[in-house]
């Protein structure tokens, strides 16, 4: 197996407690659109999060619209994604708070220059960047390597689509095969497979118990090479990789 050189975070969930703060702002929205479509169902955060955990808001609109059977037009839709962007955004920067020990792996990675680092995420451009300025993380990943599916793409698209892996690899001039993902979803572990990369899942956003259990054995299904519950085990996690 090639030499591991290349770490490459998820955003939501796996680097910043982002995911259940942006659905709230997401299930309002999505609410709205419902309304005006006379669709008589409504959606709290967590159910939205259930439902599309991993994905954009663009990629979630998709799921909604052949769920309930409508349609909106692309301008319609952008619009939805940039309001949508703004009200997460707002709540992030308020909000936000970095997955329990990931600064300190992070500062330790940085120390050590062994890796180079990227963000690969999903959601926007803007609200990564808010994401990860809010905790102090900015400062490990140098600008030009934070990516996004919905805005660094030629055409926008969402995890479990490989695109925007292969377009980070590509950025960052290193083989699928030189990279270890660290993803927290489904949609997320599947998208890294896809374009041949190693993953580390990463359960500890999730309920201690069955839960855990749960989420461990649905990425390790879609091809993560292991699982990890606390940042401080990524250690370990990365040399199991690297020994494979």
């Amino acid at each position: 197996m090639p030499k591991i050189t290349e770490l490459l975070f998820d955003c939501d969930n796996t680097l910043v407690l982002s995911e259940e703060l942006a659905f709230e702002a997401c299930a309002e929205l999505a609410n709205e659109i419902l309304e005006k479509q006379k669709i008589d169902v409504r959606y709290t955060g967590p159910q939205l999060l259930a439902d599309f955990v991993g994905q954009n808001f663009r990629g979630m609109m998709g799921g909604l619209q052949e769920k309930y059977n409508f349609t909106m037009e692309p301008t319609e839709l952008e619009s939805y994604v940039k309001q949508e962007e703004d009200r997460v955004i707002a709540t992030l920067e308020k909000k936000a708070q970095p997955c329990a020990g990931v600064n300190a792996e992070l500062e330790k990675l940085a120390r050590s220059k062994k890796y180079g680092m990227a963000v690969v995420s999903s959601s926007a451009l803007r609200r990564v960047q808010a994401s990860i300025k809010k905790v102090d993380q900015a400062k490990f990943f140098p600008p030009d390597h934070i990516f996004s599916a919905a805005t660094s793409l030629p055409h926008p698209t969402s995890k479990p689509n490989p695109a925007i892996y292969l377009f980070a690899c590509k950025a960052v001039g290193k083989d699928p095969a030189e990279c270890v993902a660290i993803e927290d979803s489904k949609s997320g572990t599947l998208s890294a497979v896809r374009a041949g990369i190693h993953v580390v899942g990463y359960v500890g956003v999730y309920e201690a118990g069955d839960e855990q259990d749960k989420m461990s054995k649905l990425l390790k299904d879609n091809g993560a090479t292991n699982i990890m519950t606390h940042w401080s085990q990524f250690d370990d996690r990365l040399a199991e990789v690297e020994k494979a």
